[in-house]
């Protein structure tokens, strides 16, 4: 049926760039990959000329390599306490802490959290490695350590901040919108029979945007764990102590010419990816 009364081919041709777009840029990049994840292709040498099918063997070798292994529980960590711990708390802290606010403050915080997520990253990977670097390290001056290099010594602890500092913009704002639609006069009704803030948060506010934690984590799990800025920081250094999986496949692909195996860890990656989503699915279905 054409409710819109445009009729069929007016309304493919409305469409039709933007399916271009994205079978020129999402679809194909992707099938492509999966090609290639299954063959022995590589940068330079024989193999870039004429790559052979090697079936899963690129999988198989993926999940016995000890880079590989270590790169997913990096991954892991990463995830769980920059996004799905850091960025949630921090980002539902800021929204609840500035309802109370005077509008000034409000509007001041909220533009700096979001100075911290629109900055490009290679400027904010800049400012962070000017920060936590040795001997003229403004952290390292500040608490009295300048021979500290925290990048070097302290790697996935610096990146998880980092990454929590930079991404709660986005929590916050999501959050915000989610606390606009409490009733408030269960929030008056909590605060009447000396509920406690936790009580208030747990009992009231959390039923209420039940729905858009699940969102939130989901968004940001999946940003975070395709994230690509930590190779601007520690470049996975050192000693493959920071090496998240982005870096890792890059490192692989570009710098050691194996784009068969690196499209190989990419179609793991993407599982991955695709069970956190289907995980959030199963959440989001229960509450329905």
């Amino acid at each position: 049926m054409d409710s819109s009364g445009l009729g069929v081919r007016r309304a493919v041709g409305f469409v039709a760039p933007a399916l271009v777009l994205i079978g020129i840029f999402l679809v194909f990049p992707a099938l492509w990959t999966l090609y290639i994840g299954i063959t022995n292709y590589q940068l330079t040498g024989l193999a870039a000329a004429n790559p052979q099918v090697v079936g899963l063997d690129n999988l198989a070798e993926a999940v016995r390599d000890p880079l590989f292994t270590n790169s997913l529980w990096l991954t892991a960590l990463f995830v769980l306490f920059s996004a799905v711990i850091g960025q949630n708390v921090v980002g539902f802290l800021l929204a609840w802490l500035l309802r109370s606010v005077s509008p000034w403050l409000r509007r001041t915080t909220e533009g700096l959290v979001l100075l911290s997520w629109i900055l490009p990253s290679t400027v904010v990977a800049f400012l962070w490695f000017a920060v936590l670097s040795r001997d003229t390290g403004t952290l390292g001056l500040l608490l009295g350590q300048p021979e500290t290099s925290w990048l070097v010594q302290y790697p996935m602890t610096s990146l998880i901040i980092f990454n929590v500092w930079r991404g709660t913009a986005f929590s916050m704002l999501l959050y915000t919108s989610a606390l606009a639609a409490v009733p408030p006069s269960q929030l008056e009704t909590a605060r009447l029979v000396g509920a406690s803030g936790w009580q208030t948060v747990r009992d009231v506010v959390f039923p209420h945007i039940r729905g858009h934690v699940l969102t939130n984590t989901l968004l940001i799990s999946l940003w975070t764990a395709n994230d690509f800025t930590p190779f601007l920081l520690t470049s996975g250094g050192p000693n493959h102590q920071s090496e998240v999986l982005p870096v890792l496949i890059y490192r692989q692909a570009l710098e050691g010419g194996q784009l068969g195996y690196a499209s190989a860890m990419s179609m793991l990656l993407l599982l991955g990816n695709l069970a956190i989503a289907l995980v959030y699915l199963r959440l989001l279905r229960r509450r329905a």
